[in-house]
């Protein structure tokens, strides 16, 4: 049985993998970690402290919160030898860097997005890249995120611009509104982020090249989409040594 705490656990998602979690015969929540006045998770006692985790003997912590929360919540779990599933997104380089020296005596997966058909979609994306001369991406996601682009939006781009350096110039010299083509990704890839109340996530990357377009789209329809990769990543991060970005090798893709 693998031991799980959840940092985040009383926001929307943090309730949903700790719903996931305890529906799992092979995980067993054992700690919440919230700042919020919330009382439990699942049965599980909501504390505000991180020692929480160390004190529920906790084998593997899964972190759904935001960046700044989990620039202290990864340092204190790769101190105490705990394995990390991140779904935070918003780290930069440094950041990476830094874990990367950290995550020693335990291991840290830090993933864009949980959703199998998503991480499915970067990779189609990933491999259409040398076939095409133009591509763009256009990101959809709740109001409540705080940060643009999405980190799946951001990787994909980086998948694809790795994939091919053959990418055509784009032709506007001039915009009406500043903004309106969008930021600049890795490669000039264009990236698109838009902030829908009623929306989860979605993302659409549209390929072009002469006389035709390819679209490759992923739509989450419920936060339960995530939880079968999140359910993967405690039972597998063990296996995995240090450091590691993105759900796809533990897929095997």
């Amino acid at each position: 049985m693998i031991r799980v705490g959840v940092v985040g656990a009383a926001g929307r998602m943090g309730a949903t993998v700790c719903a996931a979690v305890a529906a799992d015969s092979a995980l067993q929540l054992v700690a919440a970690i919230d700042t919020t006045g919330d009382v439990t998770a699942q049965g599980v006692p909501i504390s505000r402290e991180l020692k929480a985790l160390a004190e529920a003997q906790a084998d593997v912590v899964v972190d759904f919160t935001v960046a700044a929360a989990a620039r202290v919540t990864l340092p204190w779990l790769a101190l105490h030898g705990v394995h990390a599933v991140v779904g935070t997104t918003g780290f930069s380089d440094a950041d990476l860097a830094t874990f990367k020296q950290q995550f020693t005596r335990s291991n840290c997966l830090i993933a864009p997005n949980f959703a199998i058909g998503a991480v499915l979609m970067m990779r189609f994306a990933e491999l259409a890249a040398p076939f095409f001369d133009t591509a763009e991406i256009i990101e959809v996601h709740h109001d409540g995120k705080t940060d643009s682009p999405s980190g799946t939006a951001v990787s994909t781009a980086a998948r694809m611009a790795a994939a091919s350096s053959e990418w055509a110039k784009d032709p506007t010299t001039h915009e009406a509104i500043t903004g309106a083509r969008g930021a600049k990704g890795p490669a000039d890839i264009r990236i698109h982020a838009v902030r829908m109340r009623g929306a989860v996530a979605n993302q659409e990357v549209v390929l072009g090249t002469q006389g035709q377009t390819l679209t490759i789209r992923h739509d989450t329809i419920d936060r339960v989409s995530f939880m079968p990769g999140v359910v993967i990543a405690c039972k597998k991060i063990a296996e995995y040594p240090g450091v590691t970005l993105g759900l796809d090798a533990l897929l095997g893709i």
